[in-house]
């Protein structure tokens, strides 16, 4: 949840509307900046360097104002998600979260952080991972600004001789799929080598390549279908693909070449297919953050459009504007109801109607599935994972 609020500054009465929370973190001596990043405008919102601590010894400190009643939630970093700090198991600690009612005076010791992903990359037996994990380190693209990690999954049994090529996924948030001490929450990833095996195994799916990219701090912009997805297409398309398809045995052809992510992920995958259906001929689109709208954007970036912040949704917007759909791929959407996920129903609703007004047929070629009681979060994709898997990949 997004929280656009007002400055306690510009609230007439400060001891009436606004209470002061105070935070101390403990930490090694050594330890550089220390950031607060969460769901207010003075943590970012959600930038992982979006409140520095004071201090440079052991005890880092901030106090911030905030509107009574304001519901936050929050986390700590080094100044990038790839140096979130961790909990006593060496996974990512679930969001915290206060109901701020009064004032407040909270202490954290922060003694573990994410070591630097190279290290875990060099180590990638130690995720524990079926199969063989390769690594693109910093892949640079003429078409995005900034660089990322490729992670590439191989099936145990992987035989690059194979006469007939392995089909291939292509996969948004890469540092989520295989790896805990990468990426997820709470230790949650997506586990994609479990369900791909134990798919493959019963003979539902056929054994595939899994590509996952990582995302970058531009995600929210080049995930998004009404921004920068078509840069982050043509990466893809255009540079990922063809070192892929040189250095792996796979099967070319959109019938064997998919595409799936989460949330923003979900939006990029369903642009994929909707854009370019002669790469990809299926996309898993899970949780995807369908509302997504101009006020949404601006409470999230603090970036004011140039007219009023419409509540209206992006896709919606697009189906009213006569949207098709390319024929001979299969679509795949899903959300839960608990969460940010509780929000997903209405404009799932309205991508329902715009593919059964075209003549398609739900079951068929698109799926619109609600998950009761799943979350906005990595278990709970892992959890229904095997669902978008056997309709892209199974047979047909």
């Amino acid at each position: 949840m997004l929280l656009s609020l007002p400055a306690c500054s510009l609230i007439s009465d400060k001891t009436d509307d606004c209470c002061t929370l105070s935070i101390r973190a403990k930490v090694a001596e050594e330890t550089g900046t220390v950031y607060m990043s969460g769901n207010i405008d003075a943590l970012g919102p959600w930038r992982p360097d979006g409140l520095a601590l004071r201090g440079e010894g052991s005890w880092r400190s901030v106090s911030i104002d905030v509107p009574r009643g304001t519901e936050l939630e929050y986390k700590f970093t080094l100044g990038t998600w790839d140096r979130e700090a961790l909990g006593p198991s060496g996974t990512v600690m679930p969001n915290f979260k206060l109901f701020l009612d009064q004032d407040k005076a909270v202490d954290h010791v922060l003694d573990r952080w994410r070591a630097d992903p190279r290290e875990y990359m060099a180590d990638w037996r130690g995720s524990g991972v079926q199969g063989t994990l390769v690594y693109w380190q910093d892949m640079a693209s003429d078409f995005l600004d900034l660089s990322r990690h490729v992670v590439i999954w191989l099936p145990p049994g992987y035989d690059p001789g194979r006469e007939e090529g392995y089909p291939v996924l292509y996969m948004h948030d890469g540092q989520n799929l295989f790896d805990p001490r990468l990426g997820g929450s709470n230790g949650n990833i997506w586990d994609v080598d479990d369900a791909v095996i134990r798919l493959a195994g019963q003979g539902v799916i056929p054994e595939i390549v899994v590509v996952g990219a990582f995302n970058t701090a531009d995600r929210m912009w080049e995930y998004s279908p009404w921004h920068r997805a078509s840069d982050y297409a043509r990466f893809l398309i255009e540079e990922l693909m063809p070192r892929v398809n040189i250095e792996f045995n796979t099967r070319p052809g959109p019938q064997h070449t998919g595409v799936m992510g989460s949330s923003m992920g979900g939006l990029a995958s369903y642009y994929m297919v909707t854009q370019h259906p002669e790469v990809f001929g299926s996309c898993g689109c899970v949780s995807s953050h369908f509302p997504l709208n101009e006020a949404v954007l601006a409470a999230f970036t603090g970036i004011e459009p140039a007219g009023d912040a419409s509540e209206t949704p992006f896709i919606v917007r697009d189906i009213e504007a006569g949207l098709t759909f390319p024929k001979g791929v299969r679509y795949w959407f899903d959300y839960g109801t608990e969460g940010l996920d509780g929000s997903y129903g209405p404009p799932h609703d309205a991508l329902r109607q715009a593919f059964l007004d075209q003549g398609w047929e739900e079951g068929v070629n698109f799926v619109i599935r609600e998950y009761k009681g799943a979350d906005h979060n990595e278990a709970s994709w892992r959890d229904r994972l095997e669902d978008p898997l056997i309709f892209m990949f199974g047979d047909r």
